[in-house]
């Protein structure tokens, strides 16, 4: 359940190809004419805002994929840029020279283009296109020019790597093995029922497909032939459900290994354990080789060294703790020698690459909520810090001398720079938002560090509005972030935006209370076992402490919170002790013992709460239970508003109807909002304008008595 409410997800891939010399749209197949048009438009419509607003959000163009050329001359990325009034996005392929300048359309096909990858001598750019009717892999030339499909398999191809002496591919596809209810009763086919046996009956947001994940390989040419199934017959997914992260899967340099990540469980032992372990594929002999075999977390991202000789992992040590230190291991290929390198070190190591010497990795780790760059020698383990300041890098590559990351803040959606390895510096390279930064101003966060109840430190961001006056006297609402262990890092997020909360005139309180990462494994993991504890603690001593300022209305305080958030708020309802005006829950969990047997993921709730709560001997388990929200409606006294999607299977959306029936029948002055389609986010443009009106409007009514 880590990451709940933020999913920050970047992949990297071998990107190889020169610039586009032109734009010229004369050379592209009509349909991609008409959509280059359309993106067009949507890149260039007029920014009428001077402050962030739900329509200015998904003006925004937004960067995903981001590849850096072998040579390091060229950047390739994806940008996708909405249109309200189809409530739909258009994504293309763009190139930029790493040195900075003018950026260059590539693709722009109807549909959306994604996992891009190059060959090796820069001539032909791959990527995923349904153009065709499903996602099959196409080809055309650097400049953009010439695209056509040269993948024509049955089915989707969801993703694929080419392998590093380009003559092979590896595809990942879903292939059914489970029995449908057809295949159980092919004499009633409209019958329409999900049959479980077994858990994991559904997940994240969808209901079970009787497919799997699995991968394939094939000789690469421009008429790829159905491939190799390297997990023939087994029920098991890789890439790792529910995310499907391309990077956990990758060739060793000479072509003749795959390593893979998967989780060789089903059902029951699956929702109740992390153990998903690093596999080596042999494409020469066919056999399959687990190099991870007793490490009891999750191991997974693996890459292999330049040179061949070693392969590292991501690794969790704690069975059944998604949100366990993210260790960085190495093994020694040849002896099977396994070495944990960020063992003194007491922070996270994720997004990691090698250097060209095979002795030593760049990685991002998240400090001070903040997420900056780090270099790690694995000879002598020394480990150095190279970026600095308020912001979070969320991926960072490096070919040809040339390093790059993408890097956000809550002042900046994610932008392109370029890294000085040796020195930190840092240049901004793309400016894909120009244009609505040169006319809308931002508010600021101030960091603040405030004494817990326990005596220790908390950094507490404080938000102010845009063109703040220290005069004037501001609403203020706790932001409880959820997770639980997600940092309140520099992030942009274009759903719980923190632009557009300051933009309609509030002050927000951020905290980093206990149980979120960069601030040592201690205070991340405390929060385990101790819901409703010291975390609570933490929100309460973080509004009281911002509240005193003399700019914010202590008398008009609300706090809003998702998924562990939500939870935060519905515990805070009966807890605050008339500090709190207004409340709002999005897929919040009200009922801990209904929640723990709805969830899917039964590893988190064992972890994070103990155990089940029919264990009535556990100690931690029956604590967790007791502050379950819901024994204390008794003292709710504010007005609530509540939000859940009809998707929502981590936090099922029962949870908010209990919290809305109740406040109902207590009479407590509420609203609640179901989005039928949406998940544990609202994602649909139309949707999340609704969502951010009501929002406001919700607080508006009770912390601005004036607007009423």
């Amino acid at each position: 359940m880590k990451n709940l409410f933020l999913i920050f997800a970047a992949s990297l891939f071998l990107f190889s190809c020169g610039d586009k010399p032109g734009s010229d749209e004369s050379s592209l197949p009509g349909k991609i004419q008409q959509s280059v048009t359309k993106s067009d438009s949507l890149a260039s419509q007029p920014i009428s805002e001077t402050k962030v607003t739900p329509e200015l959000l998904w003006k925004f163009g937004r960067i995903g994929e981001t590849v850096l050329s072998p040579d390091g001359k060229t950047i390739a990325l994806t940008i996708t840029r909405y249109s309200i009034s189809e409530n739909k996005g258009y994504t293309d392929i763009y190139s930029l020279p790493s040195s900075g300048g003018e950026m260059k359309r590539l693709s722009g096909f109807a549909g959306r283009e994604s996992n891009i990858q190059c060959s090796n001598d820069s001539k032909y750019i791959f990527f995923l296109a349904i153009e065709s009717g499903s996602s099959q892999v196409w080809k055309m030339n650097a400049d953009g020019s010439d695209p056509k499909q040269v993948s024509s398999i049955e089915g989707d191809i969801n993703s694929f790597k080419i392998s590093p002496d380009g003559k092979k591919i590896l595809y990942c596809m879903d292939i059914k093995i489970d029995q449908t209810t057809t295949d159980r009763h092919p004499d009633l086919p409209l019958a329409n029922v999900y049959i479980a046996e077994d858990l994991m009956y559904r997940h994240w947001n969808s209901w079970t497909d009787y497919k799997y994940s699995h991968i394939f390989y094939s000789d690469l040419s421009d008429d790829i032939k159905a491939g190799m199934d390297i997990m023939e017959k087994e029920a098991f997914d890789s890439p790792l459900s529910p995310y499907f992260d391309s990077e956990e899967i990758t060739w060793s340099p000479d072509g003749k290994t795959i390593a893979y990540t998967c989780k060789k469980l089903s059902g029951k032992e699956y929702a109740i354990s992390t153990n998903s372990d690093i596999y080596f594929y042999n494409i020469v002999d066919g056999t399959t080789k687990n190099i991870t075999e007793g490490m009891m977390g999750y191991d997974k991202y693996p890459a292999f060294s330049p040179d061949g000789k070693y392969i590292a992992w991501q690794s969790m040590e704690t069975p059944g703790y998604e949100s366990d230190k993210m260790r960085l291991f190495v093994m020694d290929i040849a002896s099977g020698t396994k070495t944990y390198l960020t063992e003194n070190f007491d922070q996270n190591a994720d997004k990691f690459f090698w250097n060209t010497d095979s002795k030593s990795m760049y990685f991002i780790s998240g400090y001070h909520a903040t997420e900056q760059v780090y270099n790690i020698n694995t000879e002598t383990k020394e480990i150095k810090q190279i970026t600095k300041g308020m912001h979070d890098y969320t991926s960072i590559q490096m070919n040809g001398g040339v390093f790059i990351g993408n890097k956000m803040s809550m002042q900046m959606a994610t932008e392109i720079f370029s890294i000085d390895p040796a020195t930190g510096s840092e240049k901004q390279i793309s400016f894909v938002n120009k244009n609505i930064y040169d006319k809308v101003k931002m508010g600021t966060p101030v960091e603040r560090w405030i004494k817990t109840t326990d005596g220790k430190e908390m950094l507490v961001w404080e938000i102010r509005p845009p063109d703040f006056d220290s005069t004037k006297l501001y609403p203020a609402f706790l932001y409880c972030q959820g997770g639980p262990q997600s940092t309140v890092s520099q992030f942009w997020s274009y759903r719980w935006n923190f632009q557009i909360m300051v933009a309609n005139g509030y002050i927000v309180i951020a905290p980093n209370r206990r149980g979120v990462p960069s601030f040592g494994q201690d205070w991340n993991r405390q929060i385990s076992g101790d819901y409703g504890g010291q975390n609570m603690k933490d929100y309460l001593a973080a509004t009281d402490a911002i509240a005193k300022y003399p700019w914010v209305d202590e008398t008009r305080l609300g706090a809003v919170g998702a998924s562990y958030g939500g939870f935060s708020v519905f515990w805070l309802a009966g807890n605050h002790n008339k500090r709190f005006k207004a409340f709002i829950s999005h897929c919040g969990m009200f009922n801990l013992e209904s929640q723990y047997a709805e969830t899917e993921e039964v590893f988190f709730t064992n972890f994070d709460l103990g155990g089940p709560y029919w264990d009535k001997k556990n100690t931690v388990a029956q604590r967790s239970y007791a502050n379950s929200p819901h024994k204390f409606v008794q003292n709710w006294d504010t007005p609530i508003m509540i939000i859940s999607g009809g998707y929502d299977f981590r936090i099922p959306y029962t949870e908010s109807l209990q919290a809305y029936n109740t406040a109902k029948l207590l009479g407590i002055p509420s609203k609640l909002l179901i989005f039928p389609e949406e998940t544990h986010f609202v994602l649909k443009p139309q949707n999340s304008i609704l969502w951010q009106r009501e929002f406001f409007g919700w607080l508006d009514k009770w912390l601005k008595p004036d607007n009423k």
